[in-house]
């Protein structure tokens, strides 16, 4: 009777149109009021926990507000045109740098829906102009985009580490791998369909012209080997590489590629200007910036834009920290994992009920909400059955890029509608091509586990574990 009360409530309230956040929170307010023996204290006690005792929640805010910089100054057209020269020569290579470029911005933004946000709104015109189909590359970005959730830092890997207690530097180790290898795939089956379909490649532009490109976007790039290798390598914990990436992200937006904030299109160094009487300038100025700072347009609307994403998110994490709190104190989870484990199913039958159960939910939910509500109920049962924590995790992630994709909730899908003009039909149209290579990856993730778990063992093993 409570799990139906729990789950039966929680989905009339989705139904009717309730956010996830009041919808989690009610559902677990009345199984406790029904069923438990905690005290309504208990509740407020509960949801003050779940936010102060995660340390590595407070990472999220730091890499949303990191990430907003980064879309708002000139980092994605930097990244795009350092993609274009690499590889902007091979047949169908517009399509390909598309794909790398979402790949470098995801690992610099942890997000899907502002990865296809800011690679797709100048690359999707500029493939079209080319003479590449627009539904070709609507889908080519909506699907590309997906990996901001997959190639670390991802913020919806801190979310599963903050739900199921596993370490996010792990989660962050496995997606890696399984991120280049989505990517390079997307690659291969675009030159795939550009030989047959004889699209257009472009001129190679020189190698003093690459050195350009990439020296401009070295900047936002460097923001990778900060984050990553400095939780790779053991110095910092993904929250204190996650402050680091927000103050470079600032700096690097704000008094480097200077495209916003106090000093947008102030020049580096003026025409016939000296370089003594340059670095002079730019120190007073810059100076005077860091000053005007706070009372600046653009920067505070970056502030406020990444403060209310940061809360949202962290508000569907307390009121899903309360939900969990009520699977545990009535055992839920463990009742369903002995049931299943009384069955007898296989370790590789409970991953297809997984797969088709979070495919399903990705329709309907948004990821972080489905990973706070499915994760604590997944992993004491993959756990009985062997199955690793940081395993299950990736396939969970993998299942979220393509509920990216499906509609109703698809993310990307309304991003891509916003860019390009056009309905939601054609948008999921130009998608499924493309779906499919999901799918297939999907499994393949799901049965060669060693894809996720390489990379993490193999750092343990260097480390002495």
């Amino acid at each position: 009777m409570t799990i139906a009360t729990l789950f039966i409530t929680l989905l009339v309230c989705m139904l009717i149109g309730m956010p996830i956040a009041i919808a989690l929170g009610f559902s677990s307010v009345l199984t406790i009021l029904l069923f438990s023996n905690d005290s309504l204290a208990s509740i407020a006690l509960k949801l003050y926990e779940s936010t102060s005792e995660h340390y590595t929640l407070l990472a999220i805010p730091f890499f949303i507000l990191s990430s907003a910089f980064l879309s708002t100054g000139g980092v994605a057209r930097r990244i795009i045109d350092f993609a274009m020269d690499s590889v902007g020569h091979i047949r169908g290579g517009l399509a390909m740098a598309s794909v790398m470029a979402c790949m470098l911005f995801a690992a610099v933004s942890g997000s899907s829906p502002a990865t296809v946000a800011a690679i797709g709104s100048i690359v999707i015109v500029g493939m079209v102009r080319a003479g590449y189909p627009e539904k070709f590359a609507a889908g080519v970005i909506t699907t590309s985009g997906t990996l901001g959730i997959l190639i670390p830092p991802s913020i919806v890997m801190l979310v599963y580490a903050a739900a199921t207690e596993v370490s996010a530097a792990r989660m962050f180790m496995a997606g890696l791998i399984p991120g280049l290898m989505m990517g390079c795939i997307l690659m291969l089956a675009i030159y795939i369909v550009a030989r047959i379909k004889n699209l257009p490649s472009r001129p190679f532009p020189g190698v003093k012209a690459l050195s350009i490109s990439s020296a401009k976007a070295l900047g936002g790039l460097a923001l990778i080997i900060i984050v990553l290798g400095s939780i790779y390598g053991g110095v910092a914990s993904p929250t204190e590489a996650a402050a680091v990436a927000c103050v470079y992200a600032y700096f690097i937006a704000v008094f480097g590629y200077r495209d916003i904030g106090p000093l947008k299109h102030v020049a580096w160094r003026n025409q016939q200007e000296s370089i003594i009487a340059a670095g002079v300038r730019n120190i007073v100025q810059m100076l005077l910036a860091v000053i005007k700072t706070p009372t600046d347009k653009e920067i505070r609307h970056v502030v406020r834009d990444g403060a209310k994403v940061s809360i949202m998110l962290l508000f569907i994490i307390a009121n899903a920290m309360l939900f969990a709190h009520v699977l545990t104190t009535e055992r839920i989870p463990h009742i369903i994992a002995e049931t299943i484990v009384g069955f007898g199913l296989p370790a590789w039958g409970f991953l297809i009920i997984v797969n088709l159960l979070l495919l399903a939910a990705g329709n309907f939910m948004e990821p972080s909400a489905i990973l706070l509500i499915m994760a604590p109920i997944l992993f004491p049962i993959a756990t009985q059955l062997g199955i690793d924590p940081i395993h299950l995790g990736i396939i969970m992630v993998v299942n979220m890029e393509i509920g990216m994709l499906t509609p109703p909730v698809g993310l990307n899908l309304f991003v891509t509608a916003g860019i390009t003009g056009k309905s939601m039909g054609w948008v999921i149209q130009s998608c499924l091509p493309w779906l499919v290579l999901l799918l297939g990856f999907l499994m393949l993730i799901t049965y060669i586990p060693q894809i996720s778990l390489f990379l993490p063992e193999y750092i343990d093993k260097l480390n002495g574990y």
